[in-house]
């Protein structure tokens, strides 16, 4: 676990921090940031249209996914929202073939970024989603860095603050697709001292319960949180509110 004062990118309190995790779908804090580097606020309105090697990608892999289906013509805007609130595989593929023309090529771009941000070193991914690869990992020091990153970017920002949305009409869903940020929902009404404003959790059995997040304490001072190894989404949870409580300095 890490906890940040992302103003003065001081390190309040830590545990491991330096030690190699796999970040899971805390990943698509990463996934989101790259692609919104790469795109304006025109472009979410353009649509892109799911293909079967996209969900079964999703499926084959046992990810969470939106629902999105195979020849569905979905907007750049929902593949954004996607990827974040129900940590969709469908989303965060379709979103990364988007930008880059394939998954793959996506990738190189995010260990582009990685580099950029001075992260290669401790860092590296194989895919956009979060699957793991003994390939495919960093450390929860470097996640507070992607997550300082992204929520600087203000598409990015909006994307990972969003507790619920519900996804523009297709033929295949004529009422959209609800979905929710479960983390910010279930955060919100806890006392930590102040607001989460963003959030991306993350699982797999190597890394059990993940989570990366953001919020403003004691006088808008801005804080960034992340932990690994919880034995569950709701005692990840739990460790933030804990590590905010004990650790943020009171007004």
């Amino acid at each position: 676990a890490i906890l940040i004062n992302e103003s003065t990118d001081t390190i309040v309190a830590s545990k491991g921090e330096k030690e190699r995790i796999s970040p899971a779908s805390m990943t698509k804090v990463l996934t989101v940031l790259v692609a919104a580097e790469q795109l304006t606020e025109e472009d979410l309105d353009d649509t892109f249209t799911m293909t079967l090697e996209i969900t079964d990608y999703s499926y084959v892999n046992d990810c969470s996914s939106v629902g999105f289906l195979d020849g569905e013509k979905v907007t750049v805007r929902d593949l954004f929202y996607g990827t974040v609130l129900p940590s969709g595989g469908d989303a965060a593929v379709g979103l990364a073939t988007y930008v880059a023309g394939s998954h793959e090529a996506f990738v190189d771009m995010m260990n582009e970024k990685l580099k950029e941000l001075g992260l290669s070193d401790s860092a590296h991914f194989t895919n956009c989603v979060g699957i793991y690869d003994e390939n495919h990992y960093c450390t929860v020091y470097d996640m507070a860095v992607i997550m300082k990153a992204a929520v600087q970017n203000e598409l990015c920002r909006k994307f990972l603050s969003a507790h619920t949305y519900t996804t523009a009409p297709t033929v295949e869903h004529p009422e959209g697709i609800i979905i929710s940020n479960w983390f910010l929902r279930r955060i919100e009404d806890k006392d930590t001292g102040g607001e989460v404003l963003c959030a991306k959790t993350g699982y797999v059995v190597q890394s059990k319960s993940c989570a990366v997040s953001y919020g403003t304490f004691s006088g808008g001072i801005p804080y960034i949180c992340v932990t690994a190894g919880s034995t569950s989404s709701w005692r990840c949870i739990y460790d933030h509110v804990e590590i905010y409580n004990q650790y943020v300095p009171k007004k």
